[in-house]
């Protein structure tokens, strides 16, 4: 979408300061930092969008991992060792959802 409307804002020495720095922290420039102020979407945050890239990443190994003892059961091979493998892949899901969560809170 065309950026075709400027706007302009006064603001003290410090504040200009203090959002000068956050927004070079963030790796953005000011004005990528100012949209990303007003819009307050998660995914605008490139921290949030690693975190969720790493747990969809996860997820899915995990996934693979479930299917295949799921395939084992249906086939007749499932074993209690497939039982105990399910568990702790389950628990890495739980753990890992919740360090997400933990790290960036619900939004």
């Amino acid at each position: 979408m065309a950026k075709e409307i400027v706007k302009h804002f006064r603001m003290t020495a410090d504040c200009a300061k203090t959002f000068s720095e956050r927004a070079k922290r963030a790796g953005m420039k000011e004005s990528e930092y100012f949209r990303l102020l007003i819009t307050q979407e998660p995914n605008d945050y490139p921290e949030i969008r690693k975190g969720l890239k790493s747990l969809i990443n996860e997820v899915n190994r995990i996934g693979v991992n479930i299917n295949e003892i799921t395939h084992n059961n249906n086939s007749g091979l499932y074993r209690e060792s497939d039982k105990v493998r399910l568990v702790a892949y389950m628990r890495k899901l739980n753990e890992t959802v919740e360090r997400v969560v933990a790290e960036f809170g619900y939004h």
